[in-house]
């Protein structure tokens, strides 16, 4: 039983949590890291993930106050940035962060219409560090910079967190890399006395 159950126990969580401590140190507190891939986990074991990456350090939400997270397929269902943010407008007491890909505008005019439209977290989700760069400067050049927070994620590997929080990132969202992280090696061995 202690190798079926507790080794696989310890394992996983322990390979999450270091993996989640690993992107918190290069992150130098220069940006906040977060992990939200744990939602898209065997409902067994989300648990267990949500607890080993917050004991890494990484949070397991962009933002710790109540808020309305709007992913591209809101925005596609709604038509656009500018109509999903709409949708939730009268949701005054919520942080509405929204996710921007470039796929109905040019992905600057995508974050200045959120902007725009009452976004307080611009999610640049396409993982490509250039589209973050881009949005950054623009929203810079707008003098709209300080305005909102801007996350970033999409294959994020743990190494590329200095750039990112370099590029403008407040927040940078981890997945695959924190989630399937190697299992801690654990063995259990009955030795004879």
């Amino acid at each position: 039983m202690g190798e079926d159950i507790l080794i696989g126990i310890i394992a996983k969580a322990s390979g999450v949590a270091t993996a989640a401590r690993k992107a918190v140190n290069v992150a130098r507190g220069k940006t906040r890291v977060v992990c939200g891939a744990w939602k898209k986990m065997p409902i067994e074991i989300k648990d267990l993930l949500r607890e080993a990456i917050l004991i890494g350090g990484v949070g397991i939400r962009l933002v710790d106050k109540p808020f309305i997270y709007i992913d591209k397929n809101y925005v596609r269902m709604f038509g656009g940035i500018r109509q999903a943010l709409e949708a939730v407008k009268y949701l005054y007491d919520r942080v509405k962060a929204v996710q921007v890909r470039g796929e109905f505008k040019d992905i600057t005019e995508e974050a200045l219409e959120a902007l725009r439209y009452g976004a307080d977290i611009i999610m640049v989700d396409t993982g490509n560090i250039k589209d973050l760069e881009r949005v950054c400067k623009t929203l810079e050049k707008a003098g709209l910079r300080n305005n909102v927070q801007i996350a970033f994620g999409g294959n994020v590997k743990i190494e590329q967190v200095p750039e990112i929080a370099e590029k403008g990132a407040d927040i940078v969202d981890i997945g695959k890399e924190i989630i399937d992280a190697p299992l801690l090696d654990l063995k259990l061995d009955v030795l004879r006395e």
